[in-house]
């Protein structure tokens, strides 16, 4: 490996070693702020710990993994575009509050106007977003001109896709502004779910086709895929049973975790090479998985 590669490869790990510690250090401080409480005095989400003194951890830590999986390149085309989107809603789930305070906090937080809050943060993201979108447009223009034959139609697919969302959130949040402050921050976790779930599932598939193993075998990636439905339908279907005040924060804090270990594995399977290399079947190499 020459030298400039092995700063790529080193740059590519220190990235990804980043985003597992901004989930650590949101789940520690969330511990820790659940230390100063009663044992049974939990807030309803972990979003809802804005509104305690995890609010900056939470804040800080959402923006930075949402800049490193935009940062990040991903396996695959459509894996890029899914991190690109996931990472471009995580800091609308940061700047936009959960409604509701809760009343499991140690001390009260002073939050002040939360929509001024939002009006200012959010219209500085939209301000840095545009020439973000122009700058990536120029990329991929330059990039079809240069190289016609490199060119695949999932650069245009994945700058449409960010122009979408990017102007569909602008347009809310210009239009319906309390609409925007009341459920923009779900409907960007929801999505930003939704495309860490399908990130997990295309690696399964990606890594089937490496191995050149049947898909009816499961391999680490699906596993956690498999998870990552299965965990929060049955915390779903328990609350509707039972009644479950904390089924949110139980589903939040599963998919999290399952992140996290999908990857810490991902990380470690492509800790030399960067980028998974794809093989076409008649080169693959069995493996147990």
């Amino acid at each position: 490996m020459s030298e400039p590669a092995g700063y790529s490869i080193k740059t590519y790990r220190y990235l990804r070693m980043a985003m597992v510690a901004m989930i650590v250090m949101l789940a520690a401080a969330v511990l820790i702020e659940w230390s100063k409480t009663s044992p049974h005095c939990l807030q309803t989400s972990i979003s809802a710990y804005y509104y305690t003194p995890v609010r900056a951890i939470f804040v800080g830590g959402l923006i930075t993994i949402g800049v490193c999986m935009v940062v990040l390149k991903g396996n695959t085309e459509i894996e890029d575009i899914l991190l690109n989107v996931a990472g471009m809603l995580a800091p609308g789930v940061a700047l936009v509050p959960t409604p509701g305070q809760g009343t499991c906090h140690s001390v009260p937080v002073v939050l002040g106007d939360a929509s001024a809050n939002v009006a200012n943060n959010m219209l500085a993201l939209f301000v840095v977003g545009v020439p973000c979108l122009l700058l990536t447009a120029y990329f991929v223009v330059r990039d079809r001109l240069r190289e016609p034959g490199a060119w695949t139609p999932a650069y245009a697919l994945g700058l449409a896709v960010a122009v979408l969302i990017f102007g569909g959130g602008l347009g809310w949040f210009l239009v319906d502004r309390s609409g925007f402050i009341g459920h923009a921050h779900y409907a960007a976790a929801i999505v930003m779910f939704l495309c860490i779930v399908v990130v997990v599932l295309v690696n399964a598939e990606q890594l089937r086709r490496k191995h050149d193993v049947p898909r009816s075998r499961a391999n680490r990636y699906s596993v956690i895929a498999v998870a990552m439905v299965v965990v929060p339908l049955l915390m779903v279907a328990w609350a509707k049973l039972f009644g479950w005040a904390h089924a949110v924060l139980g589903i939040e804090a599963a998919l999290i975790v399952l992140f996290a270990a999908f990857w810490i594995i991902q990380t470690a399977e492509l800790w030399s090479e960067g980028l998974r290399q794809e093989f076409p079947r008649s080169q693959a190499t069995p493996s147990p998985l």
